[in-house]
């Protein structure tokens, strides 16, 4: 690993391995030698040590509807894809030697970080797979769920995700419906993280005003740098600081770029301008790293996990000292999930 270990905000590879076609997709990740941005070699030659894998349920031909938007898929179907996903990730813990821990504690986090075993945190994206009575979330919590954004971009019985749009405001429908309410109710009660990314404006105000917990937004950037809707205003930002929450930079080249355009040739300073911007505006506490591999389209210069240190030297070349820099590629991440888990 390098000398600053990376716990990152998300990821999507539990879908990409679920998708694969492959026999043994859990080999794959553990021996690696497949594409795909992150496997368990690829974690340690870029010093990947951890992050929130995500389980997503793509919507139905992952094909928007007449409007551009995304439909939600079948409750049913959307349960038990997320087990098979959670059943993938815990086949790969068991098999790996030691080599990966899924982390249910502060504690669990520290620990793998410290020594080289790569700290995965059960995350879902989009919770289609739990009925508003909410049975299924206790559940899930019992088996090891630490994280979850209540939408992707689309609605659902809890919220309205931002449509994908650029260039606008992420100021696209309404809140929170009474379900997201209890929703985020009873995240505080199991002391679940709530996730920001994917929700439009007024569902990060209904949040902001009903969770007791850090305001996290695990795969956002910057709206004042490129303005798409995924992206976060200023006054999201301050209010983010306000909670003691972070903003976890999306390396996804349509979220960095001033013109929106998927061109992977976008320079590495287009994402670090993201990291600066926070810094100045709400504070080196605040931002960290949530790169969306597996999930995105990524700089060239990156290509995948191995490209980590790149970043790190990047954002010594621009200052930060070796404390900044610790904190912004894991440390600020440690804490934050520290104080919402209260473990």
């Amino acid at each position: 690993m390098t000398a600053t270990p990376v716990f990152d905000g998300h990821n999507d590879v539990l879908l990409r391995l679920r998708r694969s076609g492959r026999p043994d997709p859990v080999t794959d990740f553990l021996e690696g030698g497949q594409p795909g941005h992150i496997d368990l070699p690829k974690a340690r030659e870029g010093g990947l040590a951890g992050g929130l894998c995500a389980i997503f349920i793509p919507s139905p031909h992952h094909t928007p509807d007449a409007n551009g938007d995304f439909i939600a898929p079948a409750q049913q179907d959307a349960l038990s894809e997320t087990l098979a996903m959670a059943r993938l990730l815990f086949d790969i813990e068991a098999k790996s030697q030691g080599g990966l821990k899924v982390c249910r504690s502060g504690a669990d986090l520290r620990h793998s970080i410290e020594n080289n075993v790569f700290a995965a945190v059960f995350h879902i994206e989009g919770i289609e797979a739990v009925a508003t009575n909410l049975d299924a979330l206790y559940v899930l919590h019992q088996a090891g769920l630490r994280s979850l954004g209540p939408v992707w971009s689309r609605p659902n019985a809890f919220a309205h995700g931002v449509p994908f749009r650029f260039p606008s405001s992420p100021d696209i429908g309404p809140g929170l419906t009474p379900a997201g309410s209890d929703l985020v109710r009873a995240c505080n009660e199991l002391k679940i993280m709530i996730d920001l990314s994917h929700m439009n404006e007024r569902g990060f105000w209904d949040i902001a005003s009903l969770s007791k917990a850090p305001l996290v937004a695990s795969h956002s950037n910057v709206h004042a740098l490129c303005p798409h809707s995924r992206n976060l205003t200023d006054r999201q930002l301050d209010a983010i600081r306000d909670a003691g929450g972070l903003v976890g930079i999306n390396f996804g080249v349509i979220f960095l770029r001033q013109d929106g355009q998927r061109n992977v040739d976008t320079p590495l300073d287009v994402l670090l301008d993201h990291i600066d911007y926070i810094v100045n505006r709400i504070g080196l506490d605040h931002v960290a790293l949530g790169s969306d591999f597996d999930g995105t389209t990524i700089p060239a210069a990156l290509k995948d996990a191995t490209g980590l240190p790149r970043i790190v030297e990047g954002l010594v070349g621009r200052g930060y000292d070796a404390e900044a820099v610790a904190k912004i590629c894991h440390g600020n991440w440690v804490s934050v999930l520290e104080r919402t888990w209260g473990l």
